[in-house]
C-alpha cells in the first residue's frame, strides 16, 4: 500500500468514536486480508485496534484470560483462552503447535518473562512481532531534554525481577522482542493514551473538570508542556503498519502544547466557563494532592514522533479527543464515574481556599 493511501486510511479510521463495527461501515477493505493475533485486545487499546482491523476485513483471534468483557466482539473474534504466565492455569498451550500468523500484536505484556516466552514460542509462525512499550521505558536524565528513539533504555537491577518497577519492566520486554525478531519487530513507544475507554481516568479527569467550569485547581506551570496519544489514533495506526509491512521502532505522541492551552481546549468541549487557578507545589505537598498527569515534580521532556509520522502516524486535534472522550463519559453509569480516585470537590475547594488565604488565587487561563 503507498503512503498517501495509508495516511488517507488512517484518517479516516481515526474517526471512529465509541467501540461498535458500525462506526465503521465505510472503511474500505484491505488489499490483503491479514491473519492477526493480539495478545490482550478487551483492554483499552485492543477495541481501537481490533475493530478498525475487522472493517478492513481482516481475521482476528485473540489469546487473553477470557475475564474482561468476554461478549465485547460477538462471534466476529476468533478467542483463545490462556495465561501470559505460563506457570498459571493453561498457561501459552493454546498458542502452541503450528497455527500461523501474519502479525502478533502484543498489548499485554509488561513482565519480562511472559514476554519473551510468547515471543519464543510464537518465533516461526508470526511474520513480525508488534510489542506496545512505552515512553516510560526510556531513562530519565534529570536535566529534561527530547526522547527520541536512539535515547537509552531504562536497566532493571535484576531483570527476572518482576517487582522493578514499569519502564524497566517494559524496557526488558522492549528488548526481547527486538532480540528475538530483528528486523522483524515492530516497537511502539506510546507517549500517555488517552480517549474513550480509558479507565486509569488521568485526562477523563481533566476534561470532566473542565467542563463542570467554575473555579479550577489547575497545574503549577500552566505553561509546562504535555504530549498524549489519541487510543483511536494509536490503534488504526497500528493496524495500517500492520497492512504496510512496516518494521522498526516508533515513538507515538502528540505535538506538545503547554497545559493552558489543553485546559482551555477541554473547557470549550465542555461549554461552561472555568477559571483556571494555578496550585503550588508546596500547596499540593501539604494536602497531599496529586493531580493526574502534572509531572511538576519532573525536567520538561519533548518525544520526537518524526519516524511515527513518516510511517503514517496521523494525530487529531485535541478538542476531537476531549468531544468524544467527554461523551463516552457522560455514558457511563453513575457509580462509574464515582470512582475515579483523583481529586474530589472538596479537595479541590481546600486548595482554592488556601491559595486564597495566601493570595495565589488569580486566574491563569479564564476559559
Amino acid at each position: 500500500m503507498q503512503r498517501r493511501t495509508l495516511v488517507r486510511w488512517a484518517l479516516g479510521a481515526m474517526a471512529v468514536g465509541a467501540v461498535g463495527a458500525a462506526r465503521f461501515a465505510t472503511q474500505p477493505a484491505a488489499d490483503e486480508q491479514l491473519d492477526i493475533l493480539v495478545l490482550g485486545g478487551t483492554g483499552f487499546l485492543g477495541p481501537h485496534q481490533i475493530e478498525p482491523a475487522l472493517a478492513r476485513g481482516h481475521r482476528v483471534t485473540m489469546f487473553n484470560r477470557g475475564v474482561t468483557e468476554p461478549g465485547l466482539y460477538g462471534n466476529r473474534v476468533e478467542t483463545l483462552i490462556g495465561n501470559r504466565d505460563d506457570r498459571i492455569d493453561q498457561g501459552l498451550k493454546a498458542l502452541a503447535g503450528s497455527r500461523r500468523w501474519d502479525i502478533v500484536i502484543d498489548n499485554s505484556g509488561f513482565v519480562g518473562r511472559h514476554v519473551r516466552d510468547s515471543a519464543e514460542l510464537l518465533r516461526g509462525r508470526v511474520g513480525r512481532y508488534l510489542f506496545v512499550s512505552t515512553i516510560s521505558a526510556y531513562e530519565r536524565l534529570e536535566e529534561g531534554g527530547t526522547i527520541s528513539e536512539d535515547s537509552p533504555l531504562s536497566h532493571a537491577a535484576d531483570p527476572d525481577d518482576e517487582l522493578s518497577g514499569y519502564g524497566p519492566m517494559k524496557a526488558v520486554c522492549d528488548r526481547a522482542v527486538r532480540e528475538i525478531y530483528g528486523t522483524d519487530a515492530i516497537i511502539v513507544r506510546p507517549t500517555y493514551i488517552v480517549g474513550p475507554r480509558d479507565e486509569t481516568d488521568r485526562f477523563t479527569y481533566w476534561i470532566d473538570r473542565m467542563a463542570r467550569g467554575g473555579e479550577v485547581l489547575g497545574p503549577p506551570d500552566p505553561a509546562k508542556q504535555f504530549q498524549w496519544i489519541d487510543a483511536r489514533d494509536l490503534g488504526a495506526w497500528m493496524i495500517a503498519m500492520a497492512e504496510q509491512g512496516t518494521t522498526g521502532v516508533f515513538n507515538a505522541a502528540s505535538r506538545p502544547l503547554p497545559w493552558s492551552d489543553i485546559l482551555n481546549t477541554l473547557a470549550m468541549a465542555g461549554g461552561q466557563a472555568a477559571q483556571v487557578i494555578p496550585a503550588t507545589v508546596e500547596i499540593l505537598d501539604e494536602l497531599g494532592i496529586d493531580q493526574p498527569l502534572v509531572l511538576s515534580d519532573l525536567p520538561q521532556w519533548f518525544i520526537t514522533t518524526a519516524a511515527a509520522e513518516a510511517a503514517g502516524l496521523a494525530t487529531r486535534p485535541l478538542a476531537d479527543t476531549a468531544n468524544a472522550t467527554l461523551d463516552w463519559w457522560r455514558s457511563q453509569p453513575a457509580e462509574r464515574r464515582a470512582r475515579t480516585g483523583w481529586l474530589t470537590p472538596d479537595r479541590e475547594r481546600q486548595a482554592l481556599d488556601l491559595l486564597r488565604s495566601a493570595g495565589r488565587n488569580r486566574p491563569a487561563n479564564p476559559a
